[in-house]
């Protein structure tokens, strides 16, 4: 009873508005191809193993393991055992020899088996199913999403090195210009607003070093607990800029989407289990059938309990069905029915979802490429602009003060070069990720 489950039909566009290049996606390649640094792929496969997320949703796995043969179980006859024994004396009167009574020894076997006429347990084994698979969508949910969080956790952390760097060699840089122009205010060259400027420089450098300082420890703690280890150092051999990517970034077509993503694929057997359970609520209005009886053997003596006259036993047909409580169970059905409507608005609102998050992924991944490229061309500039600067201060030709702003903007534009970087690479994982890379069928994490 109740409908069987038809895929809903979703429109798609038949590419990506954001797409540049064509081909196959880049989901279709393993973590461990699409990630080639091997201090990061050490990091993942820890993660993968110790994630405390990841062990719940196996145990949870297992959990909705044993409630399928569980509700298999149903298909099979259900048969209990009882026996009895008056080791405390017996009081008499037995007005039937083999009949079972308290007062005397007894072994008796039930048997009811539920015949599945209305297709109940069938719906229930197929919810059961469904069920499952979402849990299973969910473990991969949760193994795509570790993955992701430990690379962006990993390229933040080069971010912080790599500016950390850049903060000590500024600090270096305006302790040498204090140390200058404190000389050149002995000898009257220059004014107390020079060097006051030259000493702020110094305490901003150095108070960005503290700072960076502070975000590393704290990113490796936050990259411990994903690979679920204590607060230790986290190992880092290649620097940012040595990070490589694939050149070309294909996203593949939209409609791969609804067979790769995990939650898309776990909304959907939510909706399957919701649409099972309408069949079961209305096999429950109508009434059940079933093989019955019992079989065993009765006594007041336990020397007579295996003679001809001391077993009995029955069998028949059972009949069962709602009387009173017929309108609760239209209700039941009701609610399975508006359960589906929620599951359905759920599935469609999730593929809403990822379609957004490709298109973001896609536009960033674009912009950021775009801003990385001026972001160095600044950099090279304004590196030039400070070796003239030098240059013409040596000569005599300006002050010391061309020299501070050549030297000011050429830090802020390398911090600006190392965010718009790690954001290049950032972009590039969370696009894997909304297209529900990670795995393969038969892959090692699968």
């Amino acid at each position: 009873m109740g409908p069987d489950y038809r895929r809903p039909a979703i429109d798609t566009n038949k590419q990506f508005l954001m797409a540049q290049e064509e081909g196959a996606s880049i989901a279709n390649l393993p973590w461990w191809e699409f990630l080639q640094d091997e201090t990061l792929q050490k990091l993942i496969d820890q993660a993968l193993l110790d994630n405390r997320d990841l062990r719940q949703a196996t145990a949870n796995i297992e959990e909705f393991q044993a409630r399928l043969k569980i509700a298999r179980m149903d298909f099979l006859p259900n048969m209990d055992v009882n026996a009895n024994a008056p080791v405390f004396g017996t009081l008499g009167g037995f007005a039937r020899p083999g009949f079972p009574t308290s007062f005397n020894y007894f072994g008796q076997t039930t048997l009811n088996w539920e015949l599945d006429v209305w297709g109940k347990i069938r719906r229930a084994n197929e919810a059961a199913r469904a069920e499952l698979l979402a849990r299973e969508e969910n473990r991969r949910t949760i193994i795509l999403m570790l993955i992701s969080a430990v690379a962006q956790s990993y390229f933040d952390l080069l971010q912080f090195d790599t500016q950390r760097n850049i903060a000590l060699r500024a600090l270096s840089s305006w302790q040498e210009s204090v140390a200058i122009s404190r000389a050149q205010l002995e000898g009257g060259v220059i004014s107390r607003l020079d060097l006051d400027q030259f000493e702020a420089e110094r305490a901003n450098a150095a108070a960005r070093l503290a700072g960076f300082e502070r975000l590393i420890v704290q990113k490796e703690n936050e990259l411990n607990v994903l690979i679920g280890k204590n607060p230790a150092p986290i190992l880092r051999v290649q620097t940012l800029s040595k990070q490589q990517m694939p050149l070309e970034i294909p996203a593949g077509l939209p409609s791969e989407l609804l067979q790769r993503r995990p939650d898309v694929l776990q909304a959907e057997q939510t909706m399957v289990a919701a649409t099972a359970r309408i069949g079961m609520t209305k096999a429950m209005r109508f009434p059940s059938f079933s093989i019955t009886g019992f079989l065993g053997v009765a006594s007041p003596a336990l020397s007579n309990l295996l003679l001809s006259d001391s077993d009995f036993g029955v069998g028949g047909v059972g009949l069962a069905g709602p009387l009173f409580n017929a309108q609760s169970l239209g209700f039941e059905q009701q609610a399975a029915e508006a359960q589906v409507k929620q599951a359905l608005a759920n599935y469609e609102q999730t593929i809403l979802v990822a379609f957004k998050e490709v298109e973001d992924t896609l536009i960033a991944i674009r912009t950021a490429n775009d801003q990385q490229k001026a972001r160095q061309e600044q950099v090279e500039a304004l590196r030039s602009a400070l070796h003239v600067a030098s240059l013409r201060y040596r000569g005599g030709l300006t002050s010391y003060v061309d020299v501070l702003l050549a030297k000011r903007n050429l830090f802020e534009a390398e911090f600006s070069l190392t965010e718009t970087h790690r954001l290049h690479l950032v972009s590039i994982v969370q696009l894997y990720r909304a297209l529900g890379g990670g795995w393969n069928p038969g892959d090692e994490y699968n």
